[in-house]
C-alpha cells in the first residue's frame, strides 16, 4: 500500500486542495495532521480523491469539520485493495492514534467467558478471560465478571459441578464446604461416579446452549420415574434441580424466544455526550449488559457514532451472527462484510421497527437514556467538587485530573507505591498504577524515600513520553498522603525535574489522627484545615481512602506472591507445570536442591539437560 505525505506551514482547505492532483479514486484511509504533525482525524474512503475533494471546498461544512479543516496542515494517505480493508485499517488507526476529532471508544477490555475444561476426567467449570488457548467448551461473552459469577453460582446450585483447581482436586481427602452446602457433588473424593458427573456436565452445557426447556422436561420425567420406583431421595434431588433451573431463568429477566444469539446495541445522545448500551443475548438468554460512553464531538450524528463504535468494539472480539441496532449506520454493507470476514460466516445488522427485536431495542434504549442521565448528574456533582477543591486551595482552575499517591509496606518489606486517578468522570480505574519499590539504598520504612522514588519514576516517564504536555496524562493536582516531610520531598523532586506548574498538597491525619481533623500542607504556605462538614473535605477523604485501599491491595498481592515463591522460580526453563512436578516428586524445594542428577531426571518433564541446569543452579550457590 503506497504511502503519500507532505507538510506545509499553511493550514486549511487550500492545503487539502493541493493533494487532489496526487490522488485517484482508489479506496483507502486518510489522516489529517496539524502543524505539529499530530493526527487530528482518521477517515476511510471508497474513493480517496472524491472524499478529499469534499474537504477542499471552502464552505458547506459543519462547525466541527470546518474547525478540523482550519487546523489541517498536512495529510497522509494509505490506499487499500478493498473498501472493507479501508474500514478495518481506519478502526485500527483510530484505536492506536486516538485522534481528537474521531469518535473514540475508551473502554475496550475483553469480556469474560465460562469455560468447561476438557483437560480432566472430572471437568472444572470456571471463569475465563483472554485468549481461548485452554482445551474445553467456551460460553460467552458475558457482560461482566459479576454476570459470570452469578451464572457460575447458579450452575453450581443446579448441576453441582466443581470449580476447584486440578491441584486442589488431587490433594483433597474429604469433601469441602461446597459439598456440605450442596454446591458440589464432591467428585474429588469419589462421592459421584465419573459417568454421573459427565451427565451433569452434559446437562450444564445443554443449559448454556439454550436447551433449558427440553432439559427441564427430561428432569421432570426422571423425577416421576424415581418417585414411582419409591426412590424418594433421588426424586427430591431432581425436584430441587428443577426449581433451581426455574429460578435461574426468572433471574435473567430478558429471555427472548425468537433471538438465539445476538448483541443488542442502542445509542442515546444528549448534551454533547453519548451512551451505548450493549446487551449480550446467547442461547436465548440474557448474559448481561454493559454501557459505554464514547468520546464524541458536538455536531456528530447517531449513524457516525454507532458505526465508529461497531468498528472499534468488534476489533478485539468476534461478533455474533446477529447485531440488533437502534439506528441505521452509513456504511452498513462494508460493516457487514468486515464483521462476516471476522466471524467466518454471515453477520446480519438489523434495525427492527416492530416485534420482539424492537422490544429488545426499546429496553436497551431505556437503559442507555437512564445511564447517561445518571452519568451527567454524577459528572455535574463531581465537577462541583473539583471546583470546590480549586476554591479551597487557591488553584488557578478546577483540576480535570487529580493524582493521589500512597505507599504500603510492613516495616519496609514488600513495599509498594500506588497512584489512583480522579477526574470529572469520577475514579479512572484504568489509569491506576502501582510501583514496586526498587531502591536498594532505602532504609526499611523510609516513606520519604519511597515517595521520592515513585514520583521520580512517574514524572520522568511523563516527560519522556509527552514533553510538550499535549495529552491528558499530565495531572493538574497531586494529593500526597503525608505532612510537611512528604511535601518537602515532593518539592525537591519537582524542582530537580524542572516542573513548577503542577500544584501538590500533603494530606496529614492531624490532631489525634482523627478523621475530620486532617491538616493540609503546601510548600511555602501555612498549614490549613477545612470545616468538618465541608463537602470538599469528604471528597478529599474519599480520594485518600481509595489510594490507601489500592496501595494495601497491591502490597498484599506482592506479599502473597513472595510467600508462595520458591527457589525454583529463578531457574530458566522451569515453569509452573515442571515446578509442580518437582514439588510433587520431592515434597519441597529444599529436597529438590539436595537431589542428585539421576533423581532429577526421574521426574516427568525433566530431561538430562534441564536436570543439569537445576543441579548447577543450587550447587553454584554453595
Amino acid at each position: 500500500m503506497p504511502d503519500t505525505s507532505r507538510t506545509s506551514p499553511e493550514t486549511g482547505h487550500e492545503v487539502i486542495q493541493g493533494y487532489l492532483k496526487t490522488l485517484d479514486n482508489s479506496p483507502g484511509v486518510y489522516r489529517m495532521l496539524d502543524e505539529q504533525s499530530r493526527v487530528l482525524y482518521v477517515g476511510k474512503a471508497r474513493a480517496l480523491k472524491k472524499r478529499v475533494a469534499n474537504y477542499a471546498k471552502p464552505g458547506g461544512h459543519s462547525p466541527r469539520i470546518a474547525r478540523m479543516i482550519r487546523e489541517t496542515a498536512s495529510m497522509m494517505f494509505l490506499t487499500t485493495r478493498t473498501e472493507t480493508e479501508a474500514l478495518l485499517l481506519e478502526q485500527n488507526l483510530i484505536k492506536q492514534l486516538k485522534p481528537r476529532y474521531n469518535v473514540l471508544l475508551r473502554d475496550d477490555k475483553s469480556f469474560p467467558n465460562i469455560l468447561v475444561s476438557r483437560t480432566h476426567a472430572f471437568p472444572q467449570i470456571k471463569k475465563h478471560r483472554g485468549a481461548k488457548t485452554e482445551k474445553g467448551e467456551y460460553f460467552g461473552p458475558f457482560a461482566s465478571a459479576g454476570a459470570v459469577n452469578r451464572t457460575l453460582n447458579q450452575l453450581q446450585r443446579v448441576f453441582l459441578l466443581r470449580n476447584c483447581t486440578d491441584a486442589t482436586f488431587e490433594s483433597r481427602t474429604r469433601p469441602c464446604l461446597l459439598y456440605q452446602i450442596k454446591r458440589c457433588s464432591a467428585p474429588c473424593t469419589g462421592y459421584i461416579t465419573s459417568a454421573d458427573y459427565a451427565a451433569s456436565v452434559s446437562d450444564a452445557m445443554r443449559f448454556l446452549k439454550g436447551d433449558s426447556t427440553e432439559l427441564q422436561e427430561q428432569l421432570a420425567r426422571q423425577m416421576a420415574a424415581a418417585s414411582e420406583a419409591m426412590e424418594f431421595e433421588r426424586a427430591a434431588a431432581l425436584r430441587d434441580r428443577i426449581r433451581a433451573l426455574t429460578n435461574v431463568q426468572s433471574a435473567q429477566g430478558i429471555n427472548p424466544r425468537g433471538v438465539r444469539e445476538a448483541d443488542v446495541i442502542a445509542l442515546h445522545m444528549e448534551g454533547g455526550q453519548a451512551c451505548v448500551q450493549v446487551f449480550f443475548i446467547r442461547a436465548n438468554q440474557n448474559w448481561g449488559n454493559k454501557d459505554y460512553y464514547p468520546r464524541i464531538g458536538p455536531d456528530i450524528d447517531e449513524p457516525e457514532v454507532l458505526e465508529a463504535f461497531l468498528g472499534q468494539f468488534y476489533d478485539q472480539q468476534d461478533p455474533p451472527p446477529q447485531i440488533i441496532l437502534s439506528h441505521q449506520i452509513e456504511n452498513a454493507d462494508l460493516m457487514i462484510d468486515a464483521l462476516s470476514q471476522k466471524l467466518g460466516r454471515k453477520v446480519e445488522l438489523l434495525v427492527p421497527q416492530r416485534g420482539e427485536k424492537a422490544e429488545l431495542i426499546d429496553g436497551a434504549m431505556r437503559n442507555a437514556r437512564e445511564s447517561l442521565a445518571r452519568r451527567m448528574a454524577e459528572g455535574q456533582a463531581q465537577s462541583k467538587l473539583l471546583a470546590g477543591l480549586a476554591d479551597a486551595f487557591d488553584l488557578d482552575a478546577a483540576p480535570r485530573r487529580v493524582e493521589i499517591y500512597d505507599n504500603s509496606h510492613i516495616q519496609g518489606a514488600h513495599a509498594v507505591g500506588a497512584m489512583v486517578v480522579a477526574g470529572t468522570d469520577g475514579f479512572l480505574k484504568s489509569q491506576y498504577r502501582k510501583f514496586n519499590i526498587r531502591g536498594d539504598d532505602l532504609t526499611p520504612g523510609d516513606d520519604f524515600g519511597m515517595m521520592k522514588e515513585v514520583l521520580t519514576r512517574r514524572f520522568q516517564r511523563l516527560i519522556k513520553e509527552d514533553p510538550d504536555r499535549e495529552s491528558e496524562a499530565w495531572p493538574d493536582l497531586l494529593l500526597i498522603d503525608g505532612g510537611a516531610g512528604q511535601v518537602s520531598a515532593v518539592k525537591q523532586i519537582m524542582d530537580d525535574l524542572g516542573i513548577d506548574d503542577v500544584p501538590f498538597i500533603g494530606v496529614a491525619k492531624g490532631i489525634d489522627r482523627d478523621l475530620g481533623k486532617e491538616e493540609f500542607h503546601r510548600p511555602g504556605q501555612p498549614v490549613m484545615a477545612l470545616q468538618r462538614n465541608d463537602p470538599v473535605l469528604y471528597f478529599i477523604q474519599r480520594l485518600r481512602d481509595e489510594a490507601h485501599r489500592f496501595a494495601i491491595g497491591a502490597h498484599r498481592a506482592k506479599r502473597s506472591k513472595a510467600v508462595s515463591a520458591t527457589p525454583l522460580d529463578d531457574i530458566a526453563g522451569v515453569g509452573a507445570t515442571r515446578k509442580r512436578a518437582l514439588l510433587a516428586h520431592f515434597g519441597s524445594a529444599k529436597a529438590v536442591s539436595r537431589a542428585n542428577l539421576s533423581d532429577l531426571t526421574a521426574v516427568d518433564g525433566i530431561n538430562e539437560g534441564l536436570a543439569q541446569k537445576i543441579y548447577d543452579h543450587f550447587h553454584a550457590r554453595g
